[in-house]
């Protein structure tokens, strides 16, 4: 795919995508997600242990994309390269379910904040009936938007980004004035009811994950870059920023409220925590910027997600049908961003039907995408072994370990829930190995990752189905 220079994008835009991608519904309840696992100074190493291994992450992701400069399909490529086609795969197909899981579950969030107000209490949680039409109603709108042009939506998720760091620097610098350390020093390790400090941390950094998911979505769009250093930057960019918000409002808010009292908030528990500072107004902006945020969430992940599922569509080289492949004269990949869009509709129309709500959502979504990421990280230490270069070698096992304790937080539960989703993928890229006429697995490795992914599937539908 060729993308005229005058479109291309630059750092700026890239590292809001960046910032964008990260910042959507989940910091709004962070305070209370880690209050309710976690004591402060559990709190403080989860975030220790998170900061340093997306940090390695973030270099990974930069080193790929400078090191593999002629690979335009980001994530995907570079696992594509260092694994074979089928793994390259999986780490594409799971990165698309975990962002369209992503835009189900925002829009899950935006419609209980608007239930918030009293006048649209009728939207409750999220998953109501009204919700739900709401929900669909939005989620096409945007979808439309979309397909009348790729860079006309890159432009609106700038200013969007924009707007939604504004009620999220207002309550950093809110609870700053308003910190107590005594408040904060209250249950410091937690409660005996929390378990042991590791259980804690193990907890709390599944949310921590969850908050960073976007990290790397620079590298996606790799093919409408000005430049290979444009991705780089503005993934670096993206993490630095970030990483500064959610550290502040996480941590500071344990100056505002205890511990315990602040893991029972309701959520968006930033809005009852600035509440408690400058009173009910602070609550509603906070509110309002929540809305705001996700809706800009929104439109990044379904950007990402319909990308994600081009990349792997387009070229000689494809290995999901080439009719996910094609774009639109706007430049909108759109047979990929039709099937995202049905597939978000259906899945908010389930969570009405059997009330799953946000967190259930996430904990799916998060599971999906942490294989991808080891995925990457893995690659990256093969590559330093075979080079012998130290530096490499450093970032590339921090990353691996890493990927690794994420999938043991995030507990085997998800992990086998994942692998039927992993499961249907197969019949996707065996179709595409037809269209190609190729065999289904050109090497043994893929055969046999192909037979653990089902057998862990069918596994999964036993246990938690039959």
């Amino acid at each position: 795919m060729n993308t005229p220079t005058k479109t291309k994008l630059g750092i700026l835009p890239l590292t809001l995508l960046v910032v964008g991608s990260i910042v959507g519904s989940g910091i709004f309840s962070l305070p209370q997600n880690m209050a309710e696992a976690s004591g402060a100074g559990s709190i403080l190493i989860a975030w220790v242990i998170t900061l340093i291994g997306m940090l390695m992450l973030t270099r990974i992701f930069q080193y790929l994309s400078i090191r593999f400069y002629k690979i335009n399909d980001g994530l995907y490529g570079y696992v594509r390269e260092g694994f074979g086609d089928y793994i390259g795969f999986n780490a594409a197909w799971g990165y698309w379910i975990s962002a369209w899981m992503s835009c189900a579950s925002y829009l899950v969030i935006l419609f209980s904040a608007l239930g918030s107000f009293d006048c649209l209490s009728f939207f409750g949680n999220g998953t109501t009936l009204p919700a739900v039409m709401g929900g669909l109603l939005f989620l096409w709108i945007v979808h439309t938007f979309i397909l009348k042009g790729i860079y006309r939506a890159f432009l609106l998720n700038c200013l969007v980004t924009l707007a939604k760091i504004v009620p999220i620097g207002l309550f950093i610098i809110c609870v700053i004035l308003a910190f107590k350390i005594d408040t904060f020093d209250t249950n410091f390790w937690g409660t005996p009811q929390l378990g042991s400090v590791i259980d804690q941390v193990k907890h709390t950094m599944l949310y921590t994950v969850w908050v960073y998911l976007g990290i790397e979505s620079a590298t996606v769009y790799a093919s409408r870059a000005k430049t290979i250093l444009s991705i780089s930057r503005a993934t670096f960019f993206g993490f630095a920023i970030t990483s500064l918000l959610l550290v502040c409002v996480s941590v500071l808010s344990l100056g505002i409220v205890p511990q315990q009292e602040l893991a029972e908030m309701k959520n968006p528990s930033m809005a009852w925590v600035i509440e408690r500072v400058v009173g009910s107004w602070g609550a509603t902006f906070i509110n309002i910027g929540l809305i705001v945020s996700v809706s800009g969430g929104l439109l990044s992940w379904l950007l990402l997600a319909a990308e994600m599922l081009f990349l792997t569509g387009h070229g000689s080289r494809h290995t999901v049908p080439s009719y996910f492949g094609k774009i639109n004269k706007n430049g909108t990949p759109v047979n990929a961003l039709w099937l995202t869009t049905v597939l978000i509709s259906v899945l908010i129309i389930l969570a009405h039907f059997y009330q799953s709500g946000y967190n259930t959502l996430i904990q799916l979504s998060t599971s999906m995408v942490l294989i991808p990421y080891l995925l990457s990280a893995l690659f990256v230490f093969k590559l330093a072994v075979k080079q012998r270069k130290t530096y490499l070698i450093f970032i590339g096992s921090i990353g691996s370990i890493y990927g690794f304790w994420l999938i043991y937080a995030g507990g085997i539960v998800y992990l086998l829930l994942s692998m039927i989703l992993y499961s249907v993928g197969l019949l996707f890229y065996l179709y595409a190995r037809k269209q190609r006429s190729l065999p289904a697995f050109s090497f043994l490795h893929d055969k046999i990752y192909a037979i653990t992914i089902v057998i862990l599937g069918m596994t999964a539908i036993l246990y938690f189905y039959v």
